[in-house]
């Protein structure tokens, strides 16, 4: 079973090295800039900026269908956070798969910043920036804004692999994850809030 769902017949190993293989000092940056902003970590500081926006939103229109849509978006992220993490801590601890590091010979691999050996499915940064990018989805309309969230959920993905942290299977299981608590929080948010059905 592990074969086809999470080793994909050994394509997960190939786009692993697909990903990992080729380096470069100024790629290495970007990737470690792109891991730090889909860690968790950073939740205050989304979350702020978030509550700011509709803060703002309520200010300029408190009975707005735009303001109610942000609230809603709040409400969406925050439990959403704590469902999410609750769901990857428990699934890292139930299913304990070995990290890259673990798995290759330190030749066979490049690990940029400090290694990690356990816990390796679901990525947590890749759920992280799924959270952050479906709970924002609502509110973008414009292609650009859309387009620029689906390149921030994809290029933090991309940079566990990059960085040796995590296999691509464990990407796509973080990010599908993180969207289907987005998608039963935000339903039931809906479904209990009548003025965000309006």
């Amino acid at each position: 079973m592990k074969e086809w769902v999470y080793d994909w017949g050994g394509l997960n190993v190939v786009l692993f090295h697909a990903v990992n293989a080729n380096h470069a000092a100024w790629l290495d940056w970007i990737m470690l800039a792109l891991t730090w902003a889909g860690d968790h970590n950073r939740f205050p500081a989304y979350l702020s900026v978030l509550a700011l926006a509709t803060w703002w939103r309520f200010a300029l229109d408190p009975a707005s269908p735009p303001a109610r849509a942000w609230v809603l978006a709040l409400a969406t992220f925050s439990i959403g956070y704590l469902l999410d993490g609750m769901l990857v801590v428990g699934l890292k601890d139930a299913f304990d798969f070995p990290r890259p590091p673990s798995v290759f010979p330190a030749d066979g691999l490049v690990v940029v910043g400090t290694p990690e050996f356990r816990h390796s499915l679901p990525s947590g940064h890749a759920s992280f920036a799924t959270l952050v990018v479906a709970s924002l989805w609502p509110m973008t309309r414009s292609l650009t804004g859309r387009i620029a969230l689906v390149l921030f959920v994809v290029l933090v993905g991309l940079s566990r692999p990059y960085l040796g942290l995590h296999f691509p299977a464990d990407v796509l299981f973080g990010s599908l994850t993180s969207l289907l608590v987005v998608v039963a929080v935000r339903a039931t948010l809906t479904k209990w809030m009548p003025a965000a059905r309006r």
